[in-house]
């Protein structure tokens, strides 16, 4: 047995940390525990060919909340950005790309459709605005008469009247259809609603008809209320991000031990009471705040035995359903897409024809199977962070939908390298010299993810952002509120309310509700 804590918090990623730096301000005893040598989670850099370095499973910056950055001080910490408010281009074959500028503007579409996309906007970000006020805060019960969710309650409902009575009216209506419906009705060029509704859906196990889809937009364009108005590149890779993190919490006062993987969480007379690492080590502490997924936590670190039956069925239902592989390519130099200057290369760059095509690739994943016409979304981060690479030489990095956690044929090395090659060839058909310059190439499946992030099924989210799982259903009831059905033991991760995005609050509002229950379950 070693010395006790206050607090144990398993796992290093960015939720954890940042919710260990405000519990250590608040004057607990933190010690944060990380599998990996790496801290940051599923924010990490990587070196995957000797001096090519990627963003290997988050790659934009684009929601991370600035109170949280202000706080910790995370700039004198040594986050530092190499690009912000980059455009997002949709590509298409003949060179008549569609981009939505970093002003937040929309290039390559008729007036009637930028007239229609300011308005879009205007809405979107409204409604943005109102979920800001329900994200920083603890998600409140319904059913309970707690005077803090009455209160909390109540400034919703007062965001949604001061709608007014037009987009009050259209924010409900928005919530019960798709990205798909909303496209259609909104915009007339393909490529523009293609570009929109792909935000719907990027890192989810959905398609633009899926119900939910508007939420999943909303929700990765949170950054549009706190400063980002487009994707940016932290300089030195996202690994940068859990190092400037690490920085702060260490300076707080902090204990952080990497390399320490978590074998169970113990309990005492059913409540938790510290934790065991894989080589036997024992760690007591009043708290114990977990920054794993749920499904982890509950299933392999709790262990079902010491749980109630319905919340073994609750987590079992949570919906964890991954559909994205990470490609990364080592290149001879900077590959030349046509219609784009070098300049633009460096921009958010998506490929996705049309919502159908979407829908179609959405469609082999429902059946276990990888897309064959896959849809991306790539960085090219070196036009920008020329020390990702070699002088001369480029690294790109690219989300691949869609790909099965669970492939049906199994995720050999023979599946793997025919996913790998259609995204190559996919890529190639906009820049078509790219395969000349390839040195290394490396995929990895949700498989992968999970087994180098610890995230169940490789879920960025720790599980699917829908209706049905987020707010006061996040991950279900009985954990709504970032405390569990295990007394002692609390979450913090994006398995919690909000949710990920590399944004943070889940681990700033779990440490507010731990501080306001004075460290008590």
């Amino acid at each position: 047995m070693t010395k006790s804590y206050d607090v144990v918090m398993v796992g290093g990623g960015h939720n954890g940390l940042i919710c260990a730096t405000y519990l250590a301000k608040a004057g607990r005893r933190v010690l944060v525990l990380e599998a990996n040598e790496q801290l940051g989670g599923g924010a990490a850099t990587r070196e995957f060919h000797p001096g090519f370095s990627v963003s290997a499973c988050a790659q934009w910056m684009y929601s991370l909340n600035p109170t949280i950055a202000k706080d910790l001080n995370l700039a004198s910490h040594g986050l530092q950005y190499a690009a912000k408010n980059l455009h997002s281009i949709a590509l298409a074959k003949d060179a008549k790309h569609v981009t939505i500028t970093g002003e937040g503007g929309v290039e390559g579409v008729s007036a009637q459709d930028k007239a229609a996309y300011r308005e879009f906007r205007r809405k979107m970000g409204k409604f943005s605005k109102l979920l800001d006020k329900l994200f920083t805060v603890r998600p409140p019960k319904v059913i309970e008469n707690n005077w803090t969710d009455r209160i909390n309650l109540l400034k919703i409902g007062l965001g949604v009247k001061l709608l007014g009575k037009a987009d009050m009216y259209e924010l409900l209506r928005l919530g019960l259809i798709n990205m798909f419906d909303v496209m259609e009705e909104t915009f007339d060029d393909e490529l523009l609603k293609s570009l929109i509704s792909f935000d719907g859906v990027l890192g989810a196990h959905m398609g633009p008809r899926s119900p939910g889809t508007v939420y999943g937009y909303l929700y990765r364009h949170m950054g549009d209320v706190y400063g980002f108005n487009g994707p940016a590149l932290v300089k030195g890779g996202m690994g940068s991000v859990g190092v400037a993190l690490a920085n702060a919490a260490t300076a707080a006062g902090v204990e952080i031990r990497s390399a320490a993987r978590v074998k169970s969480i113990d309990l005492t007379a059913e409540r938790a009471s510290g934790v065991t690492l894989e080589n036997g080590e024992s760690i007591s502490a009043t708290l114990v705040v977990s920054n794993a997924d749920p499904k982890t936590t509950f299933n392999n670190l709790v262990g079902r035995r010491n749980l109630e039956t319905n919340t073994v069925r609750r987590v079992k239902n949570f919906r964890t359903k991954a559909s994205a592989a990470k490609l990364h390519l080592a290149l001879d130099g900077l590959p030349e897409f046509t219609g784009l200057s070098a300049g633009q290369v460096g921009n958010r760059l998506v490929i996705a024809p049309d919502m159908h095509h979407i829908e179609r690739a959405f469609n082999c994943a429902k059946y276990g199977e990888f897309s064959t016409a896959p849809v991306l979304d790539i960085s090219i981060a070196t036009v920008h962070d020329k020390g990702l690479a070699p002088e001369g030489k480029h690294v790109l990095s690219a989300i691949v939908q869609f790909a099965p956690g669970q492939l049906k044929a199994g995720w050999t090395e023979a599946t793997k390298n025919a996913f790998k090659e259609l995204a190559i060839n996919t890529i190639a058909d906009y820049a078509p010299g790219i395969k000349e310059l390839i040195i290394a190439s490396e995929l990895l499946t949700p498989a992968d993810l999970e087994g180098e992030y610890n995230m169940t099924d490789g879920h960025w989210h720790h599980g699917d952002i829908s209706l049905d799982q987020v707010v006061m259903m996040r991950p279900f009831p009985g954990s709504e509120q970032y405390g569990t059905p295990v007394d002692g033991l609390y979450l913090c991760g994006a398995g919690a309310h909000p949710g990920g995005n590399v944004m943070g609050l889940a681990g700033k509002n779990a440490a507010n509700e731990i501080i306001k229950r004075g460290g008590s379950a």
